[in-house]
């Protein structure tokens, strides 16, 4: 209690209350001393000595009281925070150039450091998620992972004991979803095991999660975000009845909106028992069948278990499991990770990616910090006489110090501010991106808790570092030449030469810097030349999936056969086909291929990319036919034949026609009956894949597409004008028809431009910040030396100096320091560039192009820096020099 009154006592006392009431007080004592020395026969001038003496002094029983009765440390830290920022205001143009520098800086790295919160730090949005893991199968000969199937999650799941629970999902079920006063629209859900939502300890907006005897119920739970654009936040949405691919759900509750699946990436949209696959999913394997994957597999840690002991417990079941099913579980291995994990295929690649991205970003943050640190040199070498007089006054070193610091703080956190708003900014341009696929992906990033506390520290981090060098430097001046005005730092030239390695050190850091931006741009530039196979100008296309309206094969055939034919008959339209996915989204069926008759030994496998299309499909999308005939007319029973590309003929039939050849994929049989040219199958940077293209009316009753099927319609117009008259012919053959991917083909392959888009856009902003910050430093240097130099060189003049003769000095002085950047920057460049490697498109990672071009431009733009400084100095008026001096 007494520590809490005299820290209640303080903070009165640092508001100001009770100081007059003391002095108040304090005078009252005194003049009863004085009273009392008057009556023992003092003067008035002795006795009032003495009354002062007896209280110790009037100013420091004021002081002694000030120390118990407020915060010292506080009252001092805030006097010095106004000073600081009265400082800062005096020199308005240096604070804005700073705040500027370190907030491009840190906005660059919060931008970056966002989307490494976004895709590795952050847990999945569950309860407890340290202790959830998704659980993998490891193959032998194969890097990871593979999926579960029914039985093996059933005995994982019963025999292990180091897990409390374990779920099992299925991880994308499309569905046409209608309801809710809406056309019908194509969602995306998942079917859970029923104790999903529970293991994941997930509190729901609206309703309840999967009661254990509603495996096989006809209940859905909604995602937050379907409920408020669909239904409008109706809060009477559980009970409501929905249709699901034309079958009857229950709502029965809402999950939360952080939630969107355990795998972040995906958009999930609702939510049923796994019971109920089959009615959602054709061909669902069986049940009992171990060699099927099909299952995604969560689990969660028993409390006291390590992942150690986990790991040894899995470990054992593998074992145990590949003795009692060696047909199918004999190479089989249990893994895990951190549920919520980038996906195993893909983390590699964006770990790499982010690598890189840091890589810049830490490089143009200290371009940034080096072009404040000389600003921050330059000040306090003009603040000479102020600071020596501190120090003449009794100020202490340390305590100059700490002001210098507490004003580079200011400008650490001001462009720490600065900053985050950047990185607001760059976070929601950046999630406007569209990624080529198929299916919904939640790829939106933003500024989150981690990413706020990372820019505040940073922000303090670069304040002190950028500042102690210069507060170092301004403790120790020469008092005698300081106090005259004169530069009281010691070592003149020293501290030049500080300045000038600091420049050198900005010039080769963005040597670096624009090297890899060159060769990003030049991937751009590669990407847009890349034949891609076929002609995106003036197709339109859209999907439609009849399956998932209870259509059969043979229903479905008929509706894509009237679809054709109506959109055909639209004015202006030219042709009109379908496909089941459309080229360069991302990810298709692939199957390996071996030519019928051939031996064993004699057979070469490769995997090929399976497309179903309708004739017309080749003379529509602009893909020349090699050799043979494109389809038309082939019956649902009759010999499947199929297209292939020059890849696939090369592949199985080097020097002969593959006209008339059968080829099998392990199920179906097909003739060859004809050859395209190549085209880019799943993403531009792939080497060029096999692909068989089948007859899609032969194809769709034994292999339908999960995906959908993708109406093409060419025109001579604008494309995107045939959309309305599409719709309308979609509805009048069904008004409940899901239509979705509705673009251009020129849209679609622009957004399979992504990652050369991403990556040139990202490094064409950081290269150019780090080049004009580089110059300004630059810039800053050689104004710096002509101003300090002003009498040498007026001098100079009057001894007879030509301008010429001066204004190369200076252009000298700057060449040198941009010529020892280069020659430092450049191989730095040349090392780091081998891990763009895999990012770049036609170009290679040691480019002589742009190996060659960069640091001449870099290094005409240096001089322009110079140049500039060099001719002010040139222009020097000796007399005026002179008599000022």
């Amino acid at each position: 209690m007494r520590t809490l009154r005299a820290m209640f006592l303080r903070l009165v006392g640092l508001l100001g209350r009770g100081r007059d009431d003391f002095n108040a007080e304090l005078d009252s004592h005194l003049e009863m001393h004085i009273d009392d020395g008057l009556r023992a026969g003092l003067s008035k001038e002795e006795a009032r000595r003495q009354a002062l003496i007896r209280l110790g002094g009037a100013e420091q029983a004021r002081q002694s009281y000030r120390e118990r009765r407020s915060l010292p440390g506080l009252e001092r830290l805030l006097r010095d925070l106004r000073f600081a920022l009265r400082t800062l205001g005096r020199h308005p143009a240096m604070t804005a150039i700073a705040i500027l520098s370190i907030g491009l800086g840190i906005g660059a790295n919060a931008t970056i450091f966002s989307m490494v919160s976004r895709f590795v730090l952050r847990p999945a949005p569950v309860g407890d998620p340290a202790t959830l893991l998704s659980l993998h199968i490891g193959e032998k000969d194969q890097q990871c992972c593979n999926s579960f199937n029914p039985p093996i999650y059933r005995d994982l799941r019963d025999q292990a004991t180091s897990f409390a629970s374990m779920a099992a999902y299925y991880e994308m079920i499309p569905a046409s979803l209608s309801g809710g006063g809406k056309e019908p629209e194509r969602a995306w859900g998942q079917s859970v095991t029923t104790n999903f939502f529970d293991m994941l300890e997930l509190g729901m907006v609206m309703g309840r999660g999967f009661a254990s005897s509603e495996d096989r119920a006809p209940v859905v739970v909604l995602s937050e975000r379907l409920w408020r654009r669909r239904f409008h936040g109706n809060v009477q949405i559980v009970g409501r009845v929905v249709q699901l691919s034309g079958h009857a759900f229950t709502v029965i509750g809402v999950a939360p909106g952080s939630f969107h699946s355990v795998d972040q990436i995906l958009e999930i949209d609702f939510w049923v028992p796994l019971g109920v696959s089959a009615e959602l999913v054709a061909n669902l394997p069986p049940q009992d069948a171990r060699d099927w994957h099909w299952l995604a597999v969560v689990g969660r840690l028993r409390a006291g278990v390590t992942r150690e002991q986990a790991s040894a417990e899995l470990n054992t079941l593998a074992q145990r499991f590949a003795a009692a099913y060696p047909a199918t579980d004999k190479d089989n291995s249990f893994l895990f990770e951190q549920a919520g994990s980038l996906p195993p295929r893909m983390r590699s690649a964006v770990l790499l990616f982010l690598a890189l991205l840091g890589l810049v970003v830490v490089l143009l943050l200290a371009i940034a910090g080096m072009n404040v640190a000389n600003l921050l040199f330059a000040q306090v070498a003009g603040r000479q006489r102020e600071l020596a007089m501190h120090l003449a006054l009794g100020a202490s070193r340390a305590r100059l110090r700490g002001k210098l610091l507490l004003e580079s703080v200011l400008l650490g956190v001001g462009g720490g501010l600065l900053g985050t708003a950047l990185s607001v900014w760059a976070t929601g341009a950046l999630s406007s991106f569209h990624l080529p696929a198929p299916m919904p992906l939640n790829v939106r990033i933003g500024d989150d808790w981690r990413t706020l506390l990372y820019t505040f520290a940073l922000s303090v981090i670069a304040g002190v570092a950028l500042g102690l060098g210069p507060a170092l430097a301004a403790s120790r001046p020469k008092m005698a030449n300081a106090l005259k005005g004169e530069d009281g730092l010691s070592g003149g030239r020293r501290r030049l030469s500080l300045r000038s390695v600091l420049v050198v050190a900005q010039v080769a850091m963005s040597v670096t810097l624009l090297l890899l931006t060159g060769l990003f741009l030049r991937s751009l530039e590669s990407a847009a030349r890349i034949d891609i196979g076929f002609r995106p100008q003036g197709l339109a296309m859209l999907s439609v999936d009849p399956r998932l309206n209870g259509y059969t094969a043979m229903q479905t055939s008929q509706f894509l056969a009237q679809l054709r034919e109506r959109a055909a008959a639209i004015p202006g339209v030219d042709a009109a086909v379908c496909t089941d996915v459309a080229m360069l989204s991302g990810g298709n069926r692939s199957e390996g291929f071996t030519v019928v008759g051939r031996s064993a030994k004699d057979n070469n496998v490769p995997t090929a990319e399976l497309y179903m299309v309708t004739p017309g499909y080749f003379a529509t999308m602009g893909t020349p036919l090699l050799a043979g005939h494109d389809f038309s007319g082939e019956r649902a029973g009759g010999q499947k034949t199929a297209v292939v590309n020059k890849a696939f003929a090369d592949r199985l039939f080097p020097g002969e026609s593959p006209i008339g050849q059968l080829v099998n994929d392990g199920r179906w049989t097909y003739e060859i009956i004809g050859v395209s040219g190549n085209a880019k199958s799943r993403t531009l940077g792939e080497a060029t894949r096999p692909i068989l293209y089948r007859s899609l009316d032969q194809s769709l009753t034994e292999d339908p597409s999960l995906m959908g099927y993708t109406l093409l319609v060419h025109t001579r117009g604008n494309p995107a004008m045939l959309f309305e008259p599409l719709r309308r012919e979609v509805y009048r053959l069904d008004p409940a028809m899901a239509i979705y991917n509705e673009e251009t083909m020129e849209e679609h392959v622009r957004s399979a431009y992504f990652l050369p888009h991403l990556a040139a856009i990202l490094f064409g902003v950081f290269g150019a910040i780090g080049l004009v910050l580089a110059t300004t430093g630059l810039y800053g240097v050689m104004s710096y030396a002509v101003a300090r130099r002003t009498r040498e060189i007026g001098i100079r003049m009057a001894l007879g100096a030509r301008r010429g003769a001066v204004e190369q000095l200076f252009l000298r002085q700057g060449a040198v320091l941009t010529v020892v950047a280069i020659g430092l920057g450049w191989p730095a460049a040349w090392m780091v560039s081998r891990l763009v490697r895999s990012f770049l498109y036609g170009v290679e990672p040691h480019d002589a192009a742009t190996f060659a071009v960069v640091p001449v431009l870099l290094a005409a733009v240096s001089l322009a820096a110079c140049w500039i400084p060099a001719r002010r100095a040139a222009r020097v008026d000796p007399a005026e020099t002179l008599r000022a001096e």
